[in-house]
């Protein structure tokens, strides 16, 4: 499913929910819990592996149409930067990452585990893979 079908679907889910439900908290949200995983993947990678450079142009559209997805689904200016400034979530999304990145054979030391991640990822054409790119 493409981003902007992940987009258009979360957005219906929670618009079609109607007033009575409330919307679950920002850092609940699929799309943006998976867009930020895959802009902390992509760091991780680009920070550990010498052959391997960030988008950042790239990287920074992706975390602004996150921010519009919040935007257009109903979300605060004051909840999109208490997410933004929410350690605990960030240092939970951190461990997370480095766990899975570690199940890959991505360890502090081993920039050749981070490289074929990030190489893989590339590859995938995945999200995380659309904001690297090789030397």
């Amino acid at each position: 499913m493409s981003f902007t079908t992940k987009a258009a679907v979360i957005l219906l889910a929670l618009t079609a929910t109607g007033q009575a439900q409330a919307r679950p908290p920002l850092r609940e949200v699929p799309q943006v819990v998976d867009g930020f995983y895959a802009i902390g993947l992509a760091d991780e990678v680009r920070k550990n592996c010498p052959s391997i450079s960030p988008r950042m142009v790239r990287a920074y559209m992706f975390l602004r149409s996150l921010e519009s997805f919040a935007r257009d689904a109903g979300y605060s200016e004051a909840e999109i930067d208490a997410l933004a400034d929410d350690k605990a979530a960030k240092d939970r999304l951190k461990a997370r990452i480095r766990t899975d990145l570690a199940a890959r054979g991505a360890t502090p030391g081993n920039a050749d585990g981070y490289c074929a991640v990030g190489r893989e990822e590339i590859a995938r054409d995945s999200a995380a893979g659309r904001l690297l790119r090789t030397r």
